[in-house]
């Protein structure tokens, strides 16, 4: 029978940890007291304390059940989007690796339970800095081979209920250690609250609704041939042995297919690992390189691949020559995450191997390359796809993609549509869900940008069109405002947060509807506040101007402070929003009237209506300009506005507007002035929190097609309405001035 490795007792988990805990390994590994931790100049320490306090009584990592390890660096913290998504982690933790500047000492404690708690101490007082139960830590990753970051690991956590997340990363002086680190947290990660029982042995007959699930695991073993490539080894037909060559390179390939019952999707791979032996203890075994995790091309299996150095010295035993006619025994595992179960699910193969001269034949005339067990998962409580979607929660602000979470919108019934209460700012719901198709796209397409960031890739503003995934938005969105390099502005930005302002504190009025914000002196709030207050005193002719906060905290729902106030910079200057709040409005009035001369090309009868109403563009549409629509429609349409704002110009606010009105035309026809007014006011936000109708409507903004020589053309109307108005007014005051002159001579 084989059982998913830590879903037995306690007592048994305990004493696995304790194998762990005695590995004399640790040492080898150079875990020792001296450790050191940098902190990061472009990350985000918001989250660590300012001050160092003992450790608990009672809670002492020394008296609880965990690992403790040195020889690190913390390199930061920021917030990410999707926790789950290696892409994001993997480039967050390149950006802080690159952004690293002033060391800081930590160790970091690593408990055994998954009731434990993770903690960063000061190795020289022992006293804790911070910790994170091991409840709220999502997901672990470690840097790949061959890059900077191969000594480098980091985990995401859920941050204030579970609404904001933050990953943090370290880098380890002893490479090696970073293997067993993960190793430690994928221990704790197993959960108790759903068990999963699995075993090799017979099972009873299935039925469709049964709780049990079969798969059938294959192990291939293969070996560099000396070409260039690696191919599989054979078995020895009468001991079903593999035969492996002393001192060969090789790969472990693993096949998981499942054969009854409804799917679970596999989501990813957590660990490989390997051992000599059989029955072995989880101290014992030991994590190989990931090459390769994914669907085989007929979509039946999931085949994962590792790469498997036999001079390392935990696998000298299967790296020696076996006596003639004799074999040993190597366990392979996998741990999988596999959707409807918690814990991350683990088979277990123990197979016979030999092994050979290097310089013995390398094909046995047998066709059997593969080790194949079949094995039976049995859920309990499994929760159905309903239930998951219920407890989906909302992911934003914020890197395998897991499932997404969202956090549920008010009902969008007819009842409620009609009444008088507005959207709450900051309502939606942003699914961090998305295409593994569009995620590679986009992986593609990010990797050669940053090739070049100078120039946008060509094929940059289609995918924009169709939005950009919420994992990545707050990565693009800095690259296409050019904030890439703004290390001066997050300097800038540290300085001006400490200048005195005289801006009225509003912000609580600002995304009430999303958690992150609607705690009055929240670090939400807090955040806003910082930053409104940073641009009041950069930008002095403009100051803080209601409406600025909504923008910064859709930006800060994607990045730390500090990018989110370069992208706000960037947006008010380079995009040209400040101009709006200049000479009295000027320019934004300019930008009603060529929304007005627009309706009257694009949608005439609704044109005609306003002029009959007495109904201006300015009664209806100040927010749409001045915050970028922020203000009261839902996130998810918000986000995909400023998608397209950052790629293609503010002018993309004009086809929102036209999408909007032309798709409102057959309401606002039937209402009179006051009607019009509540009506954008209340069902035209409301209708949007429904995703389809959102994705619709900017469907339909990017279809329309406005020149920007039309605007120009109708800019140049204003402006020479604005002058004829002008010399009218200045001729009246003239007469006026030459009235009263007559009247007093008389």
């Amino acid at each position: 029978m084989y059982q998913i490795v830590g879903n037995g007792s306690e007592q048994q988990l305990q004493r696995e940890l304790e194998d762990v805990l005695m590995d004399p390994s640790v040492a080898d590994t150079g875990l020792g007291p001296e450790t050191r931790m940098d902190s990061l100049g472009g990350g985000d320490h918001g989250h660590l304390p300012t001050t160092v306090s003992p450790v608990p009584p009672g809670s002492d990592p020394l008296n609880e059940d965990s690992i403790v390890f040195s020889q690190l660096t913390y390199l930061g913290c920021a917030s990410v989007n999707a926790p789950r998504s290696e892409v994001e982690a993997l480039r967050m933790m390149s950006i802080l690796r690159g952004q690293c500047q002033v060391p800081l000492d930590v160790t970091l404690s690593v408990p055994g339970v998954s009731e434990g708690t993770v903690r960063l101490l000061d190795p020289h007082t022992s006293t804790e800095i911070a910790n994170y139960p091991i409840y709220k830590i999502l997901f672990c990753v470690r840097g790949h081979d061959g890059t900077p970051e191969s000594d480098c690991f980091a985990f995401t956590e859920s941050h204030y209920n579970a609404e904001i997340f933050r990953i943090h990363v370290f880098r380890c002086q002893i490479q090696e250690a970073v293997s067993r680190i993960l190793y430690s947290f994928a221990t704790a990660f197993r959960r108790s609250a759903k068990k999963a029982v699995l075993s090799s042995q017979q099972a009873a007959p299935l039925t469709p609704d049964s709780d049990l699930f079969t798969f059938t695991v294959s192990l291939e073993i293969k070996e560099d041939d000396g070409k260039g490539t690696f191919s599989a080894v054979a078995k020895d037909k009468d001991k079903q042995s593999f035969k492996l060559r002393a001192g060969m390179d090789k790969k472990i390939v693993i096949y998981v297919q499942q054969t009854s019952n409804k799917e679970l999707a596999i989501e990813r791979c957590f660990g490989l690992l390997l051992s000599p032996g059989k029955n072995v203890k989880n101290s014992d075994m030991h994590l190989l390189d990931l090459e390769s995790m994914g669907k085989s091309s007929d979509g039946k299996s999931y085949i994962i691949t590792g790469s498997w150095n036999p001079n390392t010295p935990q696998f000298q035993a299967v790296n020696e020559e076996t006596p003639k006619d004799k074999f040993m025994y190597m366990t392979t595992a996998v741990d999988l995450v596999i959707t409807e179960v918690e814990e991350p699910v683990r088979f277990l193969l123990e197979t016979r191997v030999r092994v050979c001269s290097p310089n013995d034949r390398l094909f046995w005339p047998f066709s059997k390359r593969s080790y194949t067990e079949t094995f039976y998962l049995k859920l309990r409580q499994l929760e159905s796809e309903t239930e998951r979607e219920k407890r989906k929660t909302t992911a934003s602000p914020g890197i395998l993609t897991g499932p997404g979470n969202t956090v549920p919108s008010p009902p969008e019934d007819d009842e409620e549509e009609d009444n008088d209460e507005p959207l709450l700012s900051g309502s939606g719901d942003v699914s961090k869900e998305c295409a593994e198709k569009i995620l590679e796209t986009w992986g593609d397409l990010l990797s050669k940008w940053h090739m070049n960031l100078s120039v946008r890739p060509r094929q940059l503003p289609a995918l924009v069109r169709s939005g950009i995934p919420e994992a990545l938005r707050g990565e693009v969105w800095q690259l296409l405002a050019g904030c890439h390099n703004n290390d001066h502005q997050v300097e800038e930005y540290r300085t001006l947060i400490t200048k005195d302002s005289a801006i009225t504190r509003d912000i609580n009025r600002t995304f009430p509807a999303h958690d992150y914000f609607k705690d009055t002196g929240g670090d939400g709030q807090d955040s806003l506040y910082k930053i409104c207050k940073a641009y009041s005193v950069y930008d002095e002719e403009i100051g803080y101007c209601q409406g600025q906060s909504f923008l910064a905290a859709v930006l800060l729902l994607h990045m730390p402070e500090e990018q989110a106030f370069s992208v706000l910079v960037k947006i008010m200057f380079d995009y040209g929003l400040r101009d709006l709040f200049k000479q009295n409005f000027e320019d934004l009035h300019c930008k009603f009237f060529q929304l007005e001369r627009l309706m009257q090309e694009y949608i005439p009868d609704l044109y005609n209506h306003f002029l009959n109403v007495g109904l201006e563009a300015h009664m209806y549409a100040s927010q749409w300009f001045l915050t970028l629509f922020t203000a009261k429609f839902p996130l998810y349409m918000v986000f995909h506005i400023i998608d397209l704002l950052l790629c293609e110009g503010i002018s993309v606010i004009f086809n929102v507007a036209l999408a909007l009105l032309k798709t409102s035309k057959d309401d606002l026809i039937q209402t009179d002035f006051e009607g019009a007014l509540k009506f954008f006011r209340v069902p035209v936000p409301k209708r949007y929190r429904s995703e389809e109708n959102a994705k619709k409507l900017m469907e339909l903004a990017c279809s329309m097609k406005i020149s920007q020589k039309k605007l120009k053309k109708f800019e140049k109307e204003y402006h020479t309405m604005r002058e004829q108005q002008e010399q009218q007014e200045s001729l009246d005051n003239l007469k006026l001035n030459s009235y009263m002159c007559l009247y007093i001579n008389k």
